[in-house]
């Protein structure tokens, strides 16, 4: 195998990852041939899928080798097999906000070397985010909030529990002015860890928040990824910190995001631990743009890390059969959201219906681009910049983005995380296309065993 890392391992052949990843290369972007049980067929816009024979695939498969298109569509629509064509090569215009987040303390404890936030500060100088701006960062949510009664406030860094007082006053604001107003406010939180104490999980129970704690493994593994500035272990410490919120998590849910790199691959043994101490849900989240580089990941890596996702998903899909919970969040996502039909021409809500804030209340397009003039969206106190808006969400819309517009997943993938590809580009296609087509696989098996899944997770 050729080296194209100093993190790449030799000798691992990755056969399954291998697989999906040659079964999951675009033919076109309009379609997705694969088996699972028989012979299904995807089609991206409004992610239907259809079941069909082998001999309608093998005459489909005629068709695709003499490369016409007008053929193709043809042969679609006489068989029923066509688009929904709801989306169009039109941006979001003027979306209303549903979602902030709030850079509470644009600082850190942890000296985490792949760092998007640069150790917590952003690359600028670290500071806490003062009640009044966050005070007035909640009235701006509000205020451009009119066609929604359901609004989400998310509390980052840094590390946010730094800045523990103007958490907790802001969110009790926000609770009071939703119920004053008769509106919906959701909390959330991505914390390090380090700093959770035992009546932080009484007050998240009480607000109903959803906490994600960061964990890249266990034990040396992570203390490897996520020391204490100074180079200290942190793992046991926060192990012992998050405990507490484990055992009370009834309206709050307390997850875990790993983020994985060359160094932490061995996913399935992080997923076991981290479940078996009772996490509503574990989820990984690929290294793709590091300021540094450090860390990132490259050639082999995706493939191991492939293979040791649909290793997690197959134990999934076993554990479901047999009536076990196994919250292996980035599988019952992707099951969901198959289901439902999503499609869409974005990634996520980032620079549309969701904000970041940062400590001096500048506006950014996620909580990725605080400090980041490439993300700079305005202010709270002159308002959102619709210009930069505007020309962000044409510009980032996947019918625009190579190779995205051929690649029959870009609807489900939306074209990639904003920060990024704009930072580094699109390394994980592949990746990200053996993931989705294993997924689809697994839909159709689920679908035939276990339908009530779907049903009971239609609301949730």
């Amino acid at each position: 195998m050729k080296m194209n890392s100093k993190y790449d391992m030799p000798g691992i052949k990755n056969e399954v990852a291998r697989k999906s990843i040659r079964n999951s290369r675009p033919i076109s972007p309009d379609f997705h041939l694969f088996e699972s049980n028989g012979y299904n067929l995807l089609i991206p816009d409004g992610t239907r899928i259809y079941e069909i024979s082998h001999d309608l695939q093998e005459e489909f498969k005629g068709l695709i080798m003499k490369d016409d298109k007008l053929l193709i569509g043809k042969f679609l629509a006489e068989h029923g097999l066509q688009s929904l064509g709801t989306i169009n090569d039109l941006p979001i215009v003027e979306p209303p906000l549903t979602a902030i987040s709030l850079a509470v303390a644009q600082k850190c404890n942890l000296s985490c070397t792949y760092c998007y936030a640069r150790q917590g500060d952003f690359g600028a100088k670290a500071k806490n985010m003062a009640l009044q701006t966050a005070l007035d960062a909640v009235d701006f949510l509000f205020n451009n909030n009119s066609k929604s009664n359901r609004m989400n406030i998310a509390f980052l860094g840094g590390e946010p529990l730094i800045n523990r007082p103007v958490l907790q006053e802001v969110t009790r604001y926000a609770h009071d002015k939703a119920r004053d107003s008769g509106k919906e406010v959701g909390f959330s939180i991505t914390t390090n860890g380090t700093l959770l104490k035992e009546e932080d999980a009484d007050f998240f129970e009480e607000y109903g928040f959803a906490v994600t704690v960061s964990l890249d493994g266990i034990g040396e593994t992570h203390d490897r990824l996520r020391p204490y500035k100074g180079g200290k272990a942190s793992y046991e410490q926060i192990r012992a910190n998050v405990l507490p919120l484990l055992a009370k998590q009834n309206k709050m849910q307390v997850s875990a995001r790993v983020t994985v790199t060359p160094l932490n691959l061995n996913l399935k043994h992080v997923l076991d631990e981290l479940v078996s101490l009772k996490f509503h849900s574990v989820g990984f989240s690929p290294m793709l743009s590091s300021p540094t580089g450090e860390a990132e990941m490259n050639g082999s890596a995706f493939e191991e890390m492939l293979e040791n996702m649909i290793s997690c998903g197959q134990e999934f899909e076993r554990k479901l059969i047999a009536g076990e919970r196994y919250p292996f969040s980035n599988m019952s996502t992707a099951l969901k959201e198959i289901h439902k039909g999503s499609h869409r021409p974005y990634p996520c809500g980032a620079g549309a219906g969701y904000l970041g804030v940062s400590a001096s209340g500048e506006l950014a397009a996620c909580h990725r681009f605080v400090e980041d003039e490439k993300g700079y969206f305005g202010d709270l106190y002159q308002g959102i910049d619709r210009e930069r808006q505007q020309a962000c969400l044409t510009e980032r819309h996947v019918h625009r983005q190579e190779p995205c517009k051929n690649c029959w997943a870009r609807y489900l993938c939306g074209g990639g995380c904003h920060h990024e590809v704009i930072h580094r580009g699109r390394p994980a296609c592949d990746y990200i296309r053996g993931w989705l087509n294993y997924v689809l696989q697994a839909y159709i098996r689920i679908l035939q065993v276990r339908p009530d899944f779907f049903l009971a997770n239609l609301s949730s």
